[in-house]
Protein backbone atom coordinates (compact mmCIF):
# COMPACT_ATOMS: atom_id res chain seq x y z
CA UNK A 1 0.00 0.00 0.00
CA UNK A 2 1.64 3.25 -0.72
CA UNK A 3 1.85 6.27 1.57
CA UNK A 4 -1.11 8.39 -0.20
CA UNK A 5 -3.64 5.17 -0.64
CA UNK A 6 -2.67 4.78 3.41
CA UNK A 7 -3.04 8.40 4.19
CA UNK A 8 -6.20 8.39 2.47
CA UNK A 9 -8.03 5.14 4.03
CA UNK A 10 -7.01 6.48 7.49
CA UNK A 11 -8.56 9.96 6.70
CA UNK A 12 -11.48 8.71 4.59
CA UNK A 13 -12.06 4.93 6.16
CA UNK A 14 -11.00 5.66 9.87
CA UNK A 15 -12.28 8.93 10.37
CA UNK A 16 -9.37 10.48 11.61
CA UNK A 17 -8.10 13.60 11.55
CA UNK A 18 -4.92 14.98 9.43
CA UNK A 19 -2.80 15.57 12.43
CA UNK A 20 -3.53 11.99 14.25
CA UNK A 21 -3.00 10.70 9.94
CA UNK A 22 0.94 12.60 10.09
CA UNK A 23 1.20 11.48 13.64
CA UNK A 24 0.39 7.72 12.87
CA UNK A 25 2.58 8.28 9.69
CA UNK A 26 5.50 9.83 11.00
CA UNK A 27 5.08 12.46 8.14
CA UNK A 28 4.00 16.53 8.69
CA UNK A 29 0.65 17.26 8.23
CA UNK A 30 1.33 19.53 5.06
CA UNK A 31 2.56 15.61 3.46
CA UNK A 32 -0.24 14.50 4.36
CA UNK A 33 -2.58 17.10 2.49
CA UNK A 34 -0.40 17.08 -0.44
CA UNK A 35 -1.21 13.25 -0.22
CA UNK A 36 -5.13 13.52 0.39
CA UNK A 37 -4.88 16.39 -2.71
CA UNK A 38 -2.73 13.43 -5.06
CA UNK A 39 -5.31 10.46 -4.26
CA UNK A 40 -8.33 12.64 -4.92
CA UNK A 41 -6.72 14.06 -8.67
CA UNK A 42 -5.51 9.55 -9.20
CA UNK A 43 -8.99 8.88 -8.70
CA UNK A 44 -7.92 6.80 -5.80
CA UNK A 45 -10.29 8.14 -4.13
CA UNK A 46 -14.40 8.66 -4.49
CA UNK A 47 -16.74 10.05 -2.83
CA UNK A 48 -20.39 9.61 -3.02
CA UNK A 49 -23.11 12.24 -1.48
CA UNK A 50 -26.05 10.01 -0.33
CA UNK A 51 -29.82 11.39 0.22
CA UNK A 52 -29.89 14.35 2.33
CA UNK A 53 -31.28 12.03 5.31
CA UNK A 54 -27.29 10.72 5.09
CA UNK A 55 -24.01 11.36 6.64
CA UNK A 56 -22.55 14.81 7.55
CA UNK A 57 -23.77 16.45 4.66
CA UNK A 58 -27.42 15.46 4.86
CA UNK A 59 -27.53 15.87 8.92
CA UNK A 60 -25.79 19.65 8.18
CA UNK A 61 -28.65 20.36 5.79
CA UNK A 62 -31.22 18.96 8.38
CA UNK A 63 -30.09 21.05 11.23
CA UNK A 64 -29.84 24.09 9.09
CA UNK A 65 -33.90 24.00 8.46
CA UNK A 66 -34.32 22.55 11.89
CA UNK A 67 -32.58 25.32 13.88
CA UNK A 68 -32.44 28.40 11.38
CA UNK A 69 -29.03 28.24 11.41
CA UNK A 70 -26.93 30.28 9.35
CA UNK A 71 -25.04 27.60 8.62
CA UNK A 72 -24.15 23.74 9.95
CA UNK A 73 -20.95 21.59 9.76
CA UNK A 74 -21.02 18.41 10.58
CA UNK A 75 -17.78 16.22 11.10
CA UNK A 76 -17.58 12.57 11.01
CA UNK A 77 -18.13 11.02 14.38
CA UNK A 78 -14.76 9.61 15.78
CA UNK A 79 -13.21 8.81 19.36
CA UNK A 80 -12.62 12.59 20.58
CA UNK A 81 -15.62 14.62 19.51
CA UNK A 82 -13.43 17.55 20.80
CA UNK A 83 -10.65 16.82 18.09
CA UNK A 84 -13.25 15.39 15.18
CA UNK A 85 -14.88 19.16 15.82
CA UNK A 86 -11.93 21.22 16.25
CA UNK A 87 -10.43 19.84 12.89
CA UNK A 88 -14.10 21.12 11.33
CA UNK A 89 -13.61 24.62 13.33
CA UNK A 90 -10.18 24.66 12.27
CA UNK A 91 -10.73 24.38 8.70
CA UNK A 92 -13.80 27.08 8.44
CA UNK A 93 -11.75 29.43 10.34
CA UNK A 94 -9.02 29.46 7.69
CA UNK A 95 -11.54 30.36 4.92
CA UNK A 96 -13.27 32.67 7.61
CA UNK A 97 -10.86 34.80 8.56
CA UNK A 98 -10.38 37.98 6.52
CA UNK A 99 -8.28 41.12 6.57
CA UNK A 100 -9.31 44.13 9.39
CA UNK A 101 -11.65 41.78 11.12
CA UNK A 102 -12.40 41.89 14.86
CA UNK A 103 -13.20 38.17 15.98
CA UNK A 104 -14.04 37.58 19.70
CA UNK A 105 -12.61 34.09 21.27
CA UNK A 106 -14.20 31.86 24.23
CA UNK A 107 -12.56 29.03 25.36
CA UNK A 108 -12.68 25.40 25.73
CA UNK A 109 -11.08 21.77 23.90
CA UNK A 110 -12.70 22.22 20.20
CA UNK A 111 -11.41 25.75 20.22
CA UNK A 112 -7.89 24.57 21.60
CA UNK A 113 -7.94 21.74 19.13
CA UNK A 114 -9.22 23.94 16.23
CA UNK A 115 -5.68 25.94 16.37
CA UNK A 116 -3.80 22.35 14.79
CA UNK A 117 -5.91 23.42 11.57
CA UNK A 118 -5.99 27.19 11.14
CA UNK A 119 -3.94 27.70 7.94
CA UNK A 120 -1.15 30.21 8.89
CA UNK A 121 -1.80 33.00 7.10
CA UNK A 122 -0.65 36.57 7.55
CA UNK A 123 -4.91 39.19 8.07
CA UNK A 124 -4.10 42.82 7.96
CA UNK A 125 -5.11 44.99 10.43
CA UNK A 126 -7.31 41.87 12.18
CA UNK A 127 -8.05 41.91 15.98
CA UNK A 128 -8.74 39.10 18.09
CA UNK A 129 -9.88 39.87 21.57
CA UNK A 130 -10.43 37.36 24.36
CA UNK A 131 -13.63 37.44 25.95
CA UNK A 132 -12.96 36.03 29.12
CA UNK A 133 -10.70 36.03 32.12
CA UNK A 134 -8.34 34.00 32.69
CA UNK A 135 -7.34 31.01 35.28
CA UNK A 136 -4.49 31.33 37.82
CA UNK A 137 -3.80 27.66 36.74
CA UNK A 138 -2.31 27.62 33.10
CA UNK A 139 -3.03 24.19 32.42
CA UNK A 140 -5.07 22.05 29.36
CA UNK A 141 -7.38 25.18 28.67
CA UNK A 142 -7.20 28.61 29.44
CA UNK A 143 -9.79 31.60 27.96
CA UNK A 144 -6.10 33.48 26.74
CA UNK A 145 -4.39 30.80 24.75
CA UNK A 146 -7.02 30.42 22.01
CA UNK A 147 -7.00 34.28 21.57
CA UNK A 148 -3.18 34.95 21.08
CA UNK A 149 -2.30 31.59 19.51
CA UNK A 150 -4.83 32.27 16.98
CA UNK A 151 -3.28 35.68 16.59
CA UNK A 152 0.33 34.46 15.85
CA UNK A 153 -1.48 32.02 13.77
CA UNK A 154 -2.38 35.59 11.44
CA UNK A 155 -0.25 38.20 12.53
CA UNK A 156 -3.04 39.81 14.25
CA UNK A 157 -3.12 42.45 17.17
CA UNK A 158 -4.11 40.85 20.60
CA UNK A 159 -6.78 41.43 23.26
CA UNK A 160 -6.99 40.39 26.73
CA UNK A 161 -9.16 40.30 29.45
CA UNK A 162 -5.91 40.21 32.13
CA UNK A 163 -8.29 39.73 35.00
CA UNK A 164 -9.18 36.44 37.32
CA UNK A 165 -12.13 34.90 35.75
CA UNK A 166 -13.82 35.10 38.24
CA UNK A 167 -13.76 38.27 40.78
CA UNK A 168 -14.51 38.33 44.77
CA UNK A 169 -17.83 40.41 44.41
CA UNK A 170 -19.67 42.51 41.38
CA UNK A 171 -17.81 45.92 43.24
CA UNK A 172 -14.25 44.69 42.34
CA UNK A 173 -15.65 43.47 38.75
CA UNK A 174 -17.07 46.96 38.29
CA UNK A 175 -13.82 49.10 39.64
CA UNK A 176 -11.50 46.19 37.14
CA UNK A 177 -13.68 47.56 34.01
CA UNK A 178 -13.75 51.38 35.07
CA UNK A 179 -10.47 51.94 35.89
CA UNK A 180 -8.07 49.06 34.55
CA UNK A 181 -8.72 49.49 31.00
CA UNK A 182 -10.75 46.46 30.67
CA UNK A 183 -13.63 47.84 29.73
CA UNK A 184 -12.29 48.38 26.43
CA UNK A 185 -12.46 44.97 26.16
CA UNK A 186 -16.20 45.13 26.61
CA UNK A 187 -16.55 48.05 24.36
CA UNK A 188 -15.24 45.75 21.56
CA UNK A 189 -17.53 42.88 22.42
CA UNK A 190 -20.02 44.82 20.82
CA UNK A 191 -18.71 45.00 17.49
CA UNK A 192 -17.47 41.68 16.48
CA UNK A 193 -17.55 40.67 13.28
CA UNK A 194 -16.96 37.07 14.25
CA UNK A 195 -17.73 35.05 17.48
CA UNK A 196 -16.08 31.55 18.12
CA UNK A 197 -17.25 30.06 21.24
CA UNK A 198 -17.40 26.75 22.55
CA UNK A 199 -20.42 25.13 24.88
CA UNK A 200 -19.98 23.12 27.53
CA UNK A 201 -22.56 20.89 29.86
CA UNK A 202 -22.23 22.20 33.53
CA UNK A 203 -23.70 19.25 35.23
CA UNK A 204 -21.54 16.31 34.59
CA UNK A 205 -17.67 16.16 35.65
CA UNK A 206 -15.76 17.12 32.60
CA UNK A 207 -18.58 18.42 30.51
CA UNK A 208 -17.55 21.93 31.39
CA UNK A 209 -14.10 23.48 31.72
CA UNK A 210 -15.87 26.40 33.72
CA UNK A 211 -17.59 23.94 36.27
CA UNK A 212 -15.49 21.38 36.60
CA UNK A 213 -12.82 24.81 38.57
CA UNK A 214 -15.70 25.90 40.59
CA UNK A 215 -15.96 25.48 44.17
CA UNK A 216 -17.65 22.10 44.96
CA UNK A 217 -21.25 22.43 44.87
CA UNK A 218 -21.66 24.73 42.43
CA UNK A 219 -23.06 22.08 39.64
CA UNK A 220 -25.73 21.15 42.12
CA UNK A 221 -27.09 24.74 42.55
CA UNK A 222 -26.77 25.22 38.90
CA UNK A 223 -28.84 21.81 38.63
CA UNK A 224 -31.83 23.20 41.00
CA UNK A 225 -31.66 26.77 38.79
CA UNK A 226 -31.83 24.69 35.41
CA UNK A 227 -28.94 25.16 34.03
CA UNK A 228 -28.11 22.75 30.99
CA UNK A 229 -25.77 24.62 28.81
CA UNK A 230 -22.34 26.82 29.72
CA UNK A 231 -21.47 29.31 27.20
CA UNK A 232 -18.38 31.19 28.14
CA UNK A 233 -19.19 30.78 32.15
CA UNK A 234 -22.56 32.05 31.67
CA UNK A 235 -24.90 29.41 32.51
CA UNK A 236 -28.63 28.98 30.24
CA UNK A 237 -31.20 27.03 30.84
CA UNK A 238 -33.06 24.89 28.21
CA UNK A 239 -34.61 27.89 26.49
CA UNK A 240 -31.63 29.78 26.27
CA UNK A 241 -32.26 32.18 29.12
CA UNK A 242 -29.02 32.90 30.97
CA UNK A 243 -29.87 31.80 35.08
CA UNK A 244 -29.48 34.01 37.54
CA UNK A 245 -26.83 32.05 39.81
CA UNK A 246 -24.96 34.07 42.27
CA UNK A 247 -21.69 33.96 40.08
CA UNK A 248 -23.18 35.96 37.21
CA UNK A 249 -22.10 39.47 38.94
CA UNK A 250 -18.44 38.40 39.17
CA UNK A 251 -17.83 36.98 36.15
CA UNK A 252 -14.90 38.96 34.03
CA UNK A 253 -16.61 37.92 30.53
CA UNK A 254 -18.29 39.44 28.05
CA UNK A 255 -22.42 39.82 28.13
CA UNK A 256 -23.97 37.61 25.88
CA UNK A 257 -26.21 40.21 24.77
CA UNK A 258 -22.97 41.94 23.60
CA UNK A 259 -21.61 38.88 21.86
CA UNK A 260 -24.73 38.13 20.36
CA UNK A 261 -24.08 41.55 18.02
CA UNK A 262 -21.45 40.37 16.42
CA UNK A 263 -21.98 39.54 12.50
CA UNK A 264 -21.45 35.97 12.96
CA UNK A 265 -21.47 33.79 15.93
CA UNK A 266 -19.95 30.65 15.47
CA UNK A 267 -20.70 27.67 18.30
CA UNK A 268 -18.31 24.56 18.31
CA UNK A 269 -19.49 21.35 20.27
CA UNK A 270 -20.00 17.95 19.54
CA UNK A 271 -20.94 14.51 21.29
CA UNK A 272 -24.52 13.43 21.60
CA UNK A 273 -24.39 13.95 25.78
CA UNK A 274 -23.95 17.62 24.77
CA UNK A 275 -27.20 18.59 22.79
CA UNK A 276 -29.03 19.44 25.15
CA UNK A 277 -26.63 22.26 25.84
CA UNK A 278 -25.93 23.09 22.39
CA UNK A 279 -29.75 22.86 21.98
CA UNK A 280 -29.96 25.53 24.84
CA UNK A 281 -27.21 27.29 23.11
CA UNK A 282 -28.77 28.12 19.39
CA UNK A 283 -31.68 29.08 21.09
CA UNK A 284 -29.86 31.96 22.80
CA UNK A 285 -27.64 32.62 18.80
CA UNK A 286 -30.83 32.02 16.59
CA UNK A 287 -28.83 32.22 13.09
CA UNK A 288 -25.88 31.16 14.47
CA UNK A 289 -23.19 28.84 12.60
CA UNK A 290 -23.03 25.24 14.63
CA UNK A 291 -19.92 23.40 14.17
CA UNK A 292 -19.98 19.53 15.58
CA UNK A 293 -20.10 16.00 15.02
CA UNK A 294 -22.64 12.98 13.62
CA UNK A 295 -23.62 11.80 17.19
CA UNK A 296 -24.05 15.28 18.34
CA UNK A 297 -25.99 16.39 14.74
CA UNK A 298 -28.63 13.04 14.98
CA UNK A 299 -29.14 13.91 18.85
CA UNK A 300 -30.62 17.15 18.19
CA UNK A 301 -32.95 16.65 15.69
CA UNK A 302 -33.85 13.21 17.54
CA UNK A 303 -34.74 16.05 20.30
Amino acid sequence: MSARIRAAWLYHGRGMTQREVAEAMGVSRATVIRQLDEAMRQGEVQVWIGGEGSGPVGLAVELEAAFGLSEAIVAPEGPDPAEAVGAALGRLLSGALADGMVVGTGWGRVLKAALGHVEPQRREGMQVVSLMGGLVEFGAANPAEFAWRLAGLTGARCHLMLAPLIVDSADTRLRLLEHSGLGRVMEMAGRLDLAVMGCGDPLSLGGSLATDRLAPGIRAELAVQGAVADVMCHFLDAAGREVDHSLRGRLMAAELELVARAGHVVLAAGGAARAPAIRAALRRFPGAVLVTDEGAARALLAG
